[in-house]
């Protein structure tokens, strides 16, 4: 059985007892206040730059909103102005055409301005301007912040334009990057780059690459044609499936006709 604790305290005992309970609520108290006077003293020495910079962010994050904003807007802009320029462009009107391309090129939009540029390009190179359509092909395959295929398709153009003023080196060097299988431009890239070789008096490597072209199936017909002609010439057999190959040529025969 327990036993009840004993209420009889001594006058000593009882004011021992209330001195200590009046320390700790005397020590809680300092506790607080020493709490309130550093809180007090961070205030006063952080609050403004902590006040600043909570503020900077804001505005930061604000303004950021606004640009990604506008951003977007800028670029539905830009593509909805390409469209319009095309079907201008398509409707024969060239020179109003060849005009908004001009603009677009100031667009924010990397894509919408090297659109823009290789279609200057295309509009002086059928009008006889070789030497501006070059010179626009040469800036859109310099940009680097156009896309990628825009830039290769560039340096396509431009090499192609120009190859008969080219050293078989430089197209060479320009054209063995977009010449490998899987590229988009392996094809038309290829033709080119295997005529270097040959000018290069290197049919060793042209031929190899011109049946690469005609065994790939992701190259328009009429080019593998031409390149299965080319490697037979130059010694190297591009024909995997003989029966297959004599119908795609009676086509093309017949297709002649």
């Amino acid at each position: 059985m327990a036993l009840t604790p004993s209420n009889n305290l001594t006058d000593a005992e009882k004011r021992a007892v209330r001195d200590t309970a009046q320390q700790d609520a005397l020590l809680r108290e300092v506790n607080e206040a020493v709490r309130q006077d550093q809180l007090s003293t961070f205030m006063l020495r952080y609050g403004r730059p902590l006040g600043a910079a909570i503020l900077l962010g804001l505005l930061a994050f604000g303004g950021w909103l606004w640009w990604n904003h506008r951003h977007e807007a800028a670029l539905e802009e830009s593509s909805e102005e390409l469209v319009k320029a095309a079907d201008k462009l398509d409707a024969g009107h060239v020179a109003t055409a060849d005009k908004d391309f001009a603009e677009l090129g100031s667009s924010p939009s990397d894509a919408a301005r090297a659109v823009a540029r290789l279609t200057q390009a295309g509009i002086a190179f059928q009008q006889g301007k070789r030497d501006g359509a070059l010179r626009l092909y040469a800036e859109v395959a310099a940009d680097g912040s156009a896309p990628k295929p825009y830039r290769d398709l560039a340096t396509l153009r431009e090499v192609a334009i120009n190859y008969e003023k080219m050293k078989p080196d430089d197209v060479v060097k320009r054209l063995q990057p977009l010449a490998v299988p899987g590229s988009p431009f392996f094809g038309s890239a290829g033709e080119l780059l295997g005529a270097a070789y040959l000018d290069q008096n290197k049919p060793g490597l042209a031929g190899p690459l011109f049946a690469a072209i005609a065994k790939d199936k992701n190259v328009p017909q009429s080019l593998r044609s031409r390149a299965r002609q080319l490697s037979g010439l130059l010694g190297v057999d591009a024909i995997e499936d003989v029966d297959k190959t004599l119908e795609e040529l009676g086509t093309e025969a017949q297709g002649g006709n």
